[in-house]
């Protein structure tokens, strides 16, 4: 049974979609779900997804040059991997505009700590229960996050000098 098979088993309920093309699976999951399925991939021994290799984020403001609407603005995107199985899982979860905010898995991976910085710094996606929860590439008096599709790319921002 593949990773994803044996998650569709457990958590049907909480499963939007899933695809698999060229040997990537992926599952779409309600937000709600995020940690105790995490916690699923991790503890389980037949799975024993050890590793966060990524955690990223989608904005589709504009996607498909507009032609096709989603229900949610946002998609905060996870790459799992077993050392020991040596297989992959990718976990999407879809995030509102108007509340952009889903669990940390911090206390699951540590690696989670960067990563969910960068999305909340580059997105705004806040991440519940993250221990510290702040900028990590952009200087702390930017304003907006710059890869949002609405972000004006020609925005004047405050000017930093050096402290001395």
């Amino acid at each position: 049974m593949t990773p994803l098979q044996r998650v569709q088993e457990q958590f049907s309920k909480e499963v939007i979609e899933t695809h698999t093309f060229r040997g990537d699976e992926t599952l779409m999951i309600h937000p709600s779900a995020l940690k105790v399925i995490a916690k699923f991939l991790k503890e389980t021994a037949e799975l024993d997804f050890n590793f966060l290799m990524d955690l990223t984020a989608v904005d589709y403001l504009f996607f498909a040059g507009g032609r096709i609407q989603k229900e949610f603005r946002f998609e905060v995107v996870y790459h799992f991997y077993s050392l020991k199985h040596n297989h992959r899982l990718r976990i999407k979860v879809p995030v509102d505009e108007k509340s952009p905010e889903v669990d940390t898995l911090t206390d699951l991976w540590a690696s989670a700590d960067w990563y969910e910085r960068e999305v909340w710094d580059m997105f705004g996606i806040r991440f519940k229960g993250h221990p510290n929860l702040k900028r990590i590439l952009m200087y702390e008096q930017f304003q907006g996050h710059a890869l949002r599709k609405d972000y004006p790319f020609n925005k004047r921002q405050p000017l930093i000098g050096p402290k001395y």
